[in-house]
């Protein structure tokens, strides 16, 4: 017999969504939290930029409303803008009364100091140095282990949500309508799978980074939340929108590192491997152009030199203002040699956020009722085409907030929880089946990186399509028939998320945004749809060669 928990609200994940929400709904009831590794590993720890926000007199609303509308290409939900943007300064005054330490202007108590990014047209970034995700994590963990009607649970791994199809006699489908009652998640540490039933579950898992060969998410974002809600029958999509961060640091047989936008917004610039300014002529904004723009102009400099990489230029500002500002990057750099205050820093675009997702409404509520979405997990109309930087984190304290309220209207109507089954766990684990099919992954990444990157077209993705849609079926039917393992699950997660990327990315037949077809290069208004979206009701035909 397997364990079970019970609680209010189930919280699944432990970036800036899952911890903010955790903290708000511990004050109206129970909460559990699990995490697939330790409390302080997600996307969130990874955020060197910051978190957007009108923050001064030469700011407003209607302009940072605009500025994120431009670099949604035409999808982003105008209420949905409207209402994030509107809630930032309360959200990042919440940050700071949990105990984020922002940078800020001159002295201790000043105001927060600023900075800017691609797309933005005025300073409204707050940040901690070049670290403002490991703050932000560090601030939220520590009031999250402090707070009595918290419970964490590292080391476990969501299986599936808990929907009807595994609640023999249930009659929740009286209405029509999917019920969560919380997951099965695997336990690294005793290999069991338990139950966690909630009345009200959140998936704030993040993203799908490790879709990619190259990316710069960790190696926990393997779409697990997307992949389980998908499964559970929950509405997804837009997963065509992948956005490559333009700078990370090219260093031949490292992992990726994150070149934060700050730099390109403290004055770097993209040169090529002659010096020359290339991001000159190609956008108004020069190197601090929408990230889509940079990274395909990066990419066909690359393409057009035969270059590895291209080189981004800080060394003409003051070395100890460089320092100071960006200590972290600047560390790093000099690992590997390089000193950005004297030095080029080679880069080269990676994979970085997904737009798509878990499709919810402005209370982050999804489909299946009881379950909710909040952060890089969650499409809610805010990003449309293509995020504009340092929108992610005020996205997911916003969406967190207001899934709080609709989740306790929720729990205050719900009846009794009605009693699932253990996991059936009786299967053995086949090690020689598992040999072959654990090089799966790796190719499923880089499938993905040379034929649904940052220029596509119809027969990549089509080839593409082929071979993840084989493997996606011989991994599903591996998993109906073995043991449960944590590389098993991730496995089956990626090429899910990868199965979906395809998916959508073929049924867009326009330019728009992070999505570039070289068969269909000009946007289409009027004539695509606007969301792409995928249910799990859909049959999938491969298409042919």
């Amino acid at each position: 017999m397997s364990y079970s928990f019970e609680s209010d609200y189930l919280v699944i994940g432990t970036g800036i969504a899952g911890l903010s929400f955790a903290l708000k709904a511990a004050e109206v009831g129970s909460v559990i939290v699990i995490t697939k590794k330790e409390s302080q590993e997600s996307n969130t720890n990874y955020a060197q930029g910051g978190i957007a926000s009108v923050l001064s007199p030469e700011d407003s609303f209607a302009l940072h409303a605009k500025d994120t509308l431009d670099a949604g290409a035409g999808l982003c939900r105008k209420d949905v803008v409207d209402l994030v943007v509107e809630a930032g300064p309360r959200m990042v005054q919440e940050l700071v009364d949990w105990g984020v330490r922002f940078t800020r202007e001159a002295k201790r108590d000043g105001p927060l100091a600023l900075g800017r990014e691609g797309g933005h047209s005025v300073k409204r970034i707050a940040y901690s140095a070049d670290l403002t995700g490991r703050e932000i994590e560090r601030a939220l963990t520590e009031a999250v282990a402090a707070h009595p009607n918290i419970q964490q649970f590292e080391y476990h791994a969501a299986v599936d949500l808990i929907t009807e199809h595994h609640i023999v006699g249930s009659d929740a489908t009286s209405d029509g309508v999917i019920h969560c009652y919380g997951c099965y998640a695997l336990d690294a540490r005793s290999a069991e799978v338990v139950q966690f039933v909630a009345r009200a579950t959140i998936l704030c898992s993040g993203g799908a980074g490790q879709i990619y060969e190259h990316s710069t998410n960790p190696k926990i974002a393997t779409g697990d939340g997307i992949a389980m809600a998908y499964r559970a029958g929950a509405s997804v999509g837009n997963f065509e929108f992948v956005q490559f961060h333009p700078t990370t640091l090219y260093i031949p047989g490292a992992d990726s590192f994150l070149i934060s936008e700050t730099v390109r917004g403290h004055g770097g610039v993209l040169v090529n491997k002659a010096g020359e300014h290339f991001m000159e002529g190609i956008h108004p904004l020069s190197s601090l152009a929408p990230r889509d723009i940079v990274a395909r102009a990066i990419d066909s400099e690359m393409k057009k030199s035969g270059e590895p990489c291209v080189f981004l230029d800080i060394t003409h500002t003051a070395a100890d203002e460089i320092r100071e500002r960006f200590p972290n990057i600047y560390n790093r750099c000099l690992v590997f040699g390089i000193d950005i205050t004297t030095d080029l820093i080679p880069v080269v675009p990676a994979a970085h956020y997904a737009c798509g997702g878990v499709f919810t409404d402005t209370w982050g509520r999804t489909d299946i009722k009881g379950l909710f979405a909040s952060g890089e997990v969650a499409c809610t109309g805010l990003h449309g085409a293509n995020r504009l930087a340092s929108n992610s984190l005020l996205e997911a304290l916003v969406f967190s907030d207001r899934a709080l309220v609709a989740a306790s209207d929720i729990i205050n109507q719900s009846r009794a929880l009605p009693e699932a089954p253990d996991w059936e766990d009786d299967d053995v684990f086949n090690t020689e089946e598992w040999v072959i099919l654990e090089h799966d992954r790796e190719e499923v990444r880089k499938l993905m990186w040379d034929y649904v990157g940052i220029v596509r077209s119809n027969f990549r993705l089509k080839r593409a399509a082929r071979r993840i849609g084989v493997i996606a079926q011989e991994v599903e039917a591996f998993y109906k028939r073995t043991k449960v393992t944590e590389g098993l699950l991730e496995l089956r997660n990626v090429t899910t998320v990868a199965a979906l990327t395809v998916r959508c990315a073929l049924r867009r037949k326009e330019s728009r945004g992070l999505h570039y077809n070289a068969d269909y290069p000009e946007r289409n208004d009027g004539k695509e749809p606007g969301d792409t979206v995928l249910s799990a009701r859909e049959t999938w035909v491969i298409p042919p060669p």
